[in-house]
């Protein structure tokens, strides 16, 4: 493998398809399937939810990842199979199936820490319950409808929304149309066709501005459902997201990438003084902001970082303004962000020092006792600990050592007979995380290190094409932000071909 040619080649597709490569989504396309039945790819929507349910009768990843998938997708299925056609018909069973899943595993679900679960969760039960097919479903316990019917009362009200709230619009039901809610100026609302799908669903008046908005939003959901041939994913578009992971690991591993000037101004004005969103219709965000101020740093071009100071909650930044909950990745890229501008202006470095010293002692203080983190933006702890390890590594000074060395025998211990790693199942994203880990920052690593890695790398070439991964990262659902993840790959690749000790025990 040409690793540099492939680069540039996985660079240029970030050009080619700038609203970003995602994975599609059980949950979103469950939404789809209820609120727009009129879009095209109505069949292929409902062939994916049949060709995704388990045996069992769920649907997703397993323990309480599968539960929104499944509730969506069991929900979707009713909704369809309601026409009462003979087409219809053969939806009851599985839709069925959906059910019997849920009431055995809702009373007792293991809840993630995902984006709007306690909202999507109350809604979907409300509308199975709505279909009145057997018992009534319940509630996981640690939920309640509070939170759920005080957003359908503040969206029903015509109120200015968080722009947070945006992304899963659908849980307001039919006052998701409300006055104070526009879609971009691509259309979409919340970058999520189910929220866009759930503002659409409403009366407009032939010449309103919200008759005009509606036709730019069908034509928005129109585009989403061609491109992917009637599934939808999760969120769309991730530009910035997607260009600033991309860049940083292919750049931060040395490949020699080349870039185009145009991707690198529009990902340095996409920083404004609130900092960056991932893509439009979200809000600006910690992560998104710090990993492009990183990635520009990289490529030469340093930026202040000072639009993070936005999101200094004191003791930790948070992902957005309002956030419910801590990210241990975000602290790592933030502190990627100030460390990477500190080296590149040394006269500015004084300024930033009290904060990467502070984020520096915070992921220490919150590693794993077996030497692991964990994260709420995704569901494997190779990613959180990769994230760490490099921050670390990089610019933790050094009473982030052991932090670091802590990380990596975790790393050795875990790794699988075939020369994987993985939270579930041995797989391809996660593995190239467990080899970055042990070969960056430093690029030297012990001999057992380097000798993981090389199995690392002969699992990571012997699984042929690079585009099934198993979805991971955290959103109303899970999903694979697939171009991230194979330049993930790519740096692990190029890691490991280009380290002396692992040549030498490959040949």
């Amino acid at each position: 493998m040409n690793i540099k040619r492939e680069a540039d080649a996985l660079v240029a597709t970030l050009m080619a398809t700038p609203w970003g490569q995602v994975s599609a989504s059980i949950y979103e396309t469950g939404r789809l399937i209820t609120l727009a039945p009129w879009l095209t790819g109505h069949r292929e929507r409902i062939a994916y939810l049949l060709n995704s349910q388990r045996p069992d009768g769920s649907w997703g990843a397993p323990g309480g990842y599968g539960l929104v998938p499944t509730l969506s997708a069991t929900e979707a299925l009713l909704s369809a199979a309601s026409g009462g056609g003979p087409e219809d018909e053969p939806l009851c069973e599985p839709a069925l199936r959906g059910l019997a899943a849920l009431r055995e595993r809702l009373p007792t679900a293991e809840l993630p820490d995902m984006p709007a679960l306690d909202l999507i969760v109350p809604s979907l039960v409300t509308l199975i319950n709505a279909h009145g097919v057997g018992e009534p479903l319940a509630l996981p316990a640690g939920l309640d409808f509070s939170r759920y019917e005080r957003v359908q009362h503040v969206v029903a009200s015509g109120a200015e929304l968080p722009e947070k709230l945006l992304h899963a619009l659908e849980v307001a039901g039919p006052a998701a149309g409300g006055a104070s809610v526009r879609p971009t100026a691509i259309g979409t609302i919340g970058a999520s066709p189910a929220a866009t799908a759930a503002w659409l669903v409403r009366d407009v008046w032939p010449g309103g501005p919200a008759f005009l908005d509606a036709d730019l939003v069908r034509s928005h959901l129109e585009a989403v459902a061609l491109r992917y041939g009637g599934p939808v994913p999760v969120g769309l578009p991730i530009t910035v997201f997607e260009r600033g992971w991309v860049l940083s690991w292919l750049t931060r591993a040395g490949i020699p990438v080349d870039v185009p000037p145009e991707m690198v101004a529009d990902l340095r004005a996409a920083i404004g003084p609130r900092g960056a969103s991932a893509g439009p219709g979200l809000p600006a965000d910690a992560d998104t902001t710090s990993v492009a101020l990183y990635a520009l740093a990289l490529l030469g071009l340093p930026r202040d970082p000072e639009s993070l100071l936005n999101f200094d909650a004191g003791t930790h930044f948070c992902t957005w303004q309002g956030e419910d909950g801590f990210s241990i990745s975000v602290q790592a890229h933030v502190l990627d962000a100030f460390g990477a501008y500190a080296a590149a202006r040394p006269e500015r470095a004084a300024a930033y020092l009290p904060v990467i010293d502070r984020l520096a002692r915070l992921l220490a203080e919150r590693q794993q006792p077996d030497g692991s983190w964990d994260d709420r933006w995704h569901a494997s702890p190779y990613y959180a600990t990769l994230s760490c390890v490099l921050a670390l590594g990089e610019y933790g000074g050094p009473h982030a050592g052991d932090a670091v060395a802590r990380a990596r025998a975790w790393v050795l211990d875990t790794q699988r007979p075939d020369g994987s790693w993985g939270r579930w199942d041995g797989t391809v994203e996660e593995t190239a995380y467990a080899v970055q880990a042990l070969l960056l920052p430093t690029q030297s690593g012990s001999g057992a290190e380097a000798r993981a890695a090389a199995r690392g790398y002969e699992y990571l070439r012997s699984s042929g094409e690079m585009s099934d991964y198993p979805p991971l990262w955290h959103d109303k659902d899970l999903y694979t932000p697939i171009a991230i993840v194979k330049a993930a790959t790519l740096a692990a690749l190029y890691l490991t071909a280009q380290h002396p000790t692992t040549q030498e025990i490959r040949t």
